[in-house]
């Protein structure tokens, strides 16, 4: 891992809020606050002029918000991580972000311990999931009649399903390994080909569709 600290850009509309966090995420020797933004449109051309590993974004912003902010972000810096910091009436506007690569989501009264740590593993390609957020995304999209998840339609073996799954619960290559008792290497390839034939692009875009599917019920 580098010694050179994360470069982190705040985005909110309430200038307390980013002072706050400025202030609070300032205390942690890997992360470095470059630079604070109060709309998806200011992030973005703050990403287009200077350097920015992660994006801590609100999504509810006036002139731009977070679903926008994050769409210009990715389409023109697709290596700087999205992270969304949220509330619960937002779940709708995270499934969106998501869609567009953000990397996950937090909510707005996490620890500052939870922030920087999230900060730290979305940097390292690890998606960071809010548990308590996760089970509200899982209220939207079950319905009483949604049909069983067809594996078998999707080409994918019990073992993919599981890695799905897994990787949707918001665990790193290596705790999945773990978990199944398989070796890094293995799960990194089965996760490559799971991506293939889902023809989905990342492990965001993974995660969405073990929601959207039912297979987090």
């Amino acid at each position: 891992m580098s010694d050179t600290p994360i470069k982190v850009l705040l985005v909110d509309d309430e200038q307390l809020i980013r002072n706050g966090l400025a202030i609070l995420l300032a205390s942690y020797p890997s992360l470095s606050i470059v630079g604070q933004a109060s709309n998806g449109q200011e992030a973005a051309e703050f990403c287009d002029s200077h350097a920015v590993d992660v994006v801590l974004m609100d999504i509810r912003m006036p002139v731009s918000n977070g679903i926008e902010g994050t769409r210009l972000i990715k389409t023109n810096h697709p290596n700087i991580s999205v992270l969304v910091l949220t509330t619960f009436q937002d779940t709708e506007y995270i499934s969106q972000a998501m869609r567009l690569g953000a990397y996950g989501y937090l909510l707005k009264d996490s620890s500052s311990d939870d922030i920087a740590e999230s900060i730290n593993l979305v940097f390292n390609g690890n998606m960071v999931l809010d548990g308590k957020i996760g089970k509200e995304m899982l209220n939207l999209t079950r319905t009483a009649d949604k049909p069983l998840f067809d594996a078998l339609a999707f080409d994918l073996s019990p073992k993919e399903v599981d890695i799905v799954r897994l990787v949707a619960s918001g665990l790193s290559n290596q705790e999945i390994a773990d978990k199944l008792y398989l070796s890094l290497g293995t799960i990194k390839n089965n996760i490559t080909t799971i991506l293939r034939k889902l023809d989905l692009r990342d492990r965001t875009q993974l995660a969405i569709f073990a929601f959207e599917k039912g297979l987090m019920s």
